[in-house]
C-alpha cells in the first residue's frame, strides 16, 4: 500500500545547504582507543549527523596522529618499523571508531604524502614571509640513548606551578607552556637518565608577530568564553617563539633544505585536518580543496578538541594559517575530560575501559546516548557513573522511546493487516510535538546535546502519559472500539517517529531499524513536519533490549589489570612498589642473596601520587645520598605524613625502573597479606640512615 503523508498547514522554507568541515583531534598511533577518547569522536560524530540530517553539505575528516619520538622508539622496541607500527594502529583505531558508529567520511594518517606537501608548503611560506628565526639552542640530550630528547621525552617539576612529573613543553596540572631547560629536575622519561646539555640548531615559528591578530580572533566568538578567557593570559603574558623542530633520529617529515632536522609533531599534526580533507577530494571530484581552505572561503570550519591541547589549536595552528595564507577555523570546541564513577580513570578499578572491551559486551547507543544525556556547550569534564547509566539507558531509550512502538504495533498489524489508519485524535499534542523541533535543533546546533535530550525525552513522556491514558490495550476488548484503537495507535507510532528523527544524530543503529519497521526511506530532520497516514507497517521486532548490570560487571572485570594472575603462597614487593601476589621464588644460593645491598633507610617525605590508585612517593636518605621510591602501601597508610621520620629497610642496588609517574630508584621492604593489612619494615631502635643491614 502506497504511503499518505499529511502535509504542515505552514510550508516549509528551506535555507541554502551549508558548507561544513569538521574535524576531531587527531589520536596518536601509538595505543589504543579508550572511553575518554571516545568522548570527543561521538560528541562530534552526532553533530556532524545533524548537520547532514538537516540537508547541510558536512564533511568529517580526521587522522592518525603518525610522527614522534614515541612511534619511532615503540617500533624500536617491537622490531619493526614506524610505518608498520602506524599502519596496525590506524587498522585498529579504525575498527573502533566504526563499531562506535563514528560516520568519518576520511580517516586519513599524517604520514602520508598530502600532509608531506601541504606541511612543507605552509613552512615555506612562513620562511619566505620572515616568521621562521634560525638559532643554535641548548638542548638536552640523552647519553644513555644517544638522541636528543623531544619534549614529551623529558619529564620534572613545572618551572610555573612546581607540580611533579610534569612533561618538558607544557604542564598538565595549571596549563603553562615552557622551554624543556625551565623543567625543574629533569629525567629522561626514554631511560631514566639525567640528561645533558649540548647545542643544536633549531627552528622558530615566530608566534609573537600575531599577537594582534589572535588578540581579536580568540575573542570574535570563535571560542567559548571560558577558553578564550584562558587563552588570555597566554596573550597577556607575551606570546613566545614555538620551536618547529627537532633532531634526527626521529620518525616525521624532514625540514626542507635542512638534513636531519625534522618538524615537530605538532606542526604537522594539525596540517593533518587539511592532508585528510585533500585526501578525499581526490577520490570526491564534487569537493574542492581551496573552497574550503582559501582565506577568503565562505565555507564554515569547526575542529572539536579536548582541554589539553588548546594551546596549540588556538595560539600556533590560526597563526600558522593566517601567516601561509590560508582561512582560520570558524569555531574551535572544546570539551572536557571523561571521569568514570566520579574519579579519574583506572586500570586497577577496572574503570580504564578501552573502546574494544566495552563494544565486547555493550550496544555502542547505550554510551552514545548516556554521553549526549551529559554534553553541554561547556567545557566542564564528564562523569561516566556507570550507574546511573544503566538506569538512564533502560528508563529512557528502553522503557520510553522504545516502548511507544512496542506497546502500538501489535494492535496495528492485528486488527488492521499493519495499516497505520490517518488519524490525529489529539491535535495539542501533536502541535507540541511540532512546536519543540526548533527547540530541539538550536540545542543540536550549540552543542547543547544535554538539552537536546531532555527536550525529546519530555516530549517521550508525553506521549507515553498520553497512550497510557487512552490505555488501547483495554479499550480493544470493548465492542466496538476497535477503529478507535487503531486510530490510538497510529497516532502513537507517529509519535515514535518523530521522537526517531530527533534522535537519529544520536542512535543511528536503532533509527536505522526503526525506518525499517516505519517502512519509510530514511528519516530528514524536516520529516517531522509530516505525518505517516493509511501506511503499511512492516513487522515488528525488539529494537532495543536493557542492559543487564552483569554486563556492566563483566566489562570492568575485562578491564582491569591482573595483578593477581596466578594462584600463591607469598605476597613480594615489586621493583616499582606494588604489591603483587607471587608464587614463591626458586632457590637461590648465598652469593646471590649477598649481593642484596639492603641499608637502612630514613623516611624523609612521603606524600600521595596523583592518578595512582596504590603508591606513595618516598623520599629516602641513605646516608650518603636522597633516593625516590613508589611503594604500592597507600591502602595500609592513609595518612603518608605519618611515615615521615621513620627508618626503613632499603634494597640500595636494585635497578631503577621507569613508572608512569616518574623513576622509582629501588624498594623498600613490607610484609603482610595486602590491603590495609600491609606493614613497612623497620630496624630495631639505635639504627642509623646508611648502615648496610647484615
Amino acid at each position: 500500500m502506497p504511503t499518505s503523508f499529511v502535509l504542515p498547514v505552514q510550508p516549509i522554507i528551506m535555507s541554502e545547504p551549508r558548507q561544513i568541515l569538521v574535524t576531531s583531534a587527531l589520536p596518536y598511533a601509538n595505543g589504543s582507543i579508550h572511553l575518554g577518547h571516545m568522548l570527543e569522536y561521538i560528541q562530534t560524530d552526532i553533530w556532524v549527523r545533524f548537520q547532514k540530517q538537516r540537508g547541510n553539505q558536512c564533511i568529517y575528516v580526521c587522522a592518525d596522529d603518525a610522527h614522534g619520538s614515541a612511534i619511532m622508539l615503540r617500533a624500536e622496541k617491537e622490531g619493526i618499523t614506524p610505518e608498520a607500527l602506524i599502519a596496525g594502529v590506524q587498522a585498529e583505531h579504525s575498527g573502533d571508531f566504526a563499531d562506535f558508529l563514528v560516520n568519518f567520511d576520511n580517516f586519513h594518517s599524517t604520514h602520508a604524502e598530502e600532509n608531506r606537501e601541504l606541511a612543507t608548503g605552509i613552512y615555506l611560506k612562513l620562511r619566505d614571509a620572515g616568521h621562521i628565526a634560525t638559532r643554535s639552542v641548548t638542548q638536552y640530550f640523552d647519553p644513555d640513548k644517544g638522541m636528543f630528547l623531544a619534549d614529551r621525552f623529558i619529564k620534572g617539576t613545572c618551572p610555573k606551578c612546581a607540580a611533579e612529573d610534569q612533561y618538558g613543553d607544557n604542564c598538565e596540572k595549571c596549563g603553562a607552556t615552557y622551554e624543556p631547560t625551565e623543567l625543574k629536575d629533569p629525567r629522561s622519561a626514554i631511560s631514566g637518565a639525567t640528561p645533558v646539555l649540548r647545542d643544536s640548531k633549531h627552528f622558530f615559528f615566530k608566534l609573537p608577530d600575531f599577537e594582534a591578530m589572535l588578540k581579536q580572533w580568540t575573542r570574535s566568538g570563535t571560542l567559548q568564553d571560558a577558553v578564550a578567557n584562558k587563552i588570555a593570559e597566554w596573550l597577556d603574558g607575551g606570546l613566545q617563539e614555538w620551536d618547529i623542530s627537532r633532531d634526527a633520529p626521529y620518525f616525521g617529515f624532514e625540514i626542507p633544505d635542512e638534513p636531519g632536522k625534522y618538524f615537530y609533531v605538532w606542526l604537522d599534526a594539525p596540517v593533518g585536518y587539511m592532508a585528510s580533507f585533500k585526501n578525499l577530494c581526490k577520490r570526491r571530484p564534487e569537493l574542492d580543496f581551496d573552497a574550503f581552505w582559501n582565506k577568503d572561503s565562505t565555507a564554515e570550519l569547526y575542529h572539536f578538541i579536548g582541554k589539553d591541547i588548546v594551546n596549540f589549536h588556538t595560539l600556533f595552528w590560526p597563526a600558522m594559517l593566517e601567516g601561509a595564507g590560508y582561512r582560520k577555523p570558524t569555531a574551535v570546541n572544546v570539551h572536557g575530560y571523561l571521569t568514570v564513577n566520579g574519579q579519574k580513570m583506572s586500570k586497577s578499578r577496572g574503570t580504564f575501559i578501552k573502546a574494544r572491551t566495552y563494544l565486547d559486551h555493550l550496544n555502542p547507543e547505550y554510551l552514545r546516548y548516556y554521553y549526549a544525556s551529559k554534553l553541554s556547550r561547556g567545557v566542564d569534564d564528564l562523569d561516566l557513573n556507570l550507574e546511573d547509566f544503566v538506569q538512564k539507558v533502560n528508563s529512557d531509550l528502553v522503557g520510553k522511546v522504545v516502548n511507544i512502538a512496542s506497546r502500538c504495533a501489535g494492535f496495528i498489524h492485528k486488527g488492521n493487516a499493519g495499516v497505520m489508519v490517518d488519524a490525529n485524535p489529539e491535535p495539542l499534542l501533536w502541535d507540541t510535538f511540532q512546536a519543540a523541533a526548533p527547540a530541539i535543533a538550536e540545542a543540536y546546533e550549540h552543542r547543547d546535546f544535554g538539552r537536546a535530550m531532555r527536550e525529546i525525552m519530555a516530549l517521550a513522556d508525553l506521549a507515553n502519559a498520553w497512550i497510557a491514558d487512552k490505555a488501547p490495550w483495554a479499550l480493544n476488548k470493548v465492542e466496538g472500539k476497535q477503529a478507535e484503537v487503531q486510530e490510538i495507535c497510529a497516532f502513537g507510532v507517529n509519535l515514535f517517529r518523530q521522537l526517531v528523527i530527533f534522535l537519529k544524530p544520536v542512535l543511528p543503529n536503532l533509527s536505522a531499524d526503526a525506518e525499517s519497521f516505519l517502512n519509510v526511506a530514511p528519516l530528514s530532520w524536516q520529516d517531522h513536519a509530516l505525518r505517516l497516514a493509511n501506511h503499511q507497517l512492516n513487522p515488528f521486532t525488539p529494537l532495543l533490549t536493557r542492559i543487564e548490570p552483569a554486563k556492566i560487571d563483566a566489562m570492568i572485570e575485562a578491564s582491569k589489570e591482573d595483578l593477581a594472575a596466578q594462584s600463591t603462597e607469598a605476597a613480594a614487593p615489586q621493583g616499582n612498589g606494588e604489591l603483587v601476589k607471587e608464587p614463591l621464588a626458586a632457590e637461590i644460593n648465598f652469593d646471590a642473596f649477598a649481593a642484596v645491598d639492603l641499608r637502612i633507610a630514613l623516611i624523609e617525605k612521603c606524600e600521595f601520587v596523583e592518578g595512582a590508585d596504590k603508591l606513595l612517593r618516598l623520599t629516602l636518605d641513605i646516608g650518603d645520598a636522597k633516593r625516590n621510591v613508589f611503594s604500592g602501601i597507600k591502602s595500609a597508610y592513609p595518612d603518608p605524613s605519618k611515615l615521615e621520620g621513620r627508618l626503613t629497610l632499603y634494597v640500595a642496588n636494585l635497578a631503577p625502573r621507569k613508572m608512569k609517574f616518574g623513576i622509582s630508584e629501588g624498594m623498600v621492604l613490607a610484609a603482610g597479606p595486602g590491603g590495609e593489612e600491609i606493614f613497612l619494615l623497620s630496624p630495631d631502635a639505635g639504627a642509623k640512615p646508611g648502615q648496610r643491614v647484615h
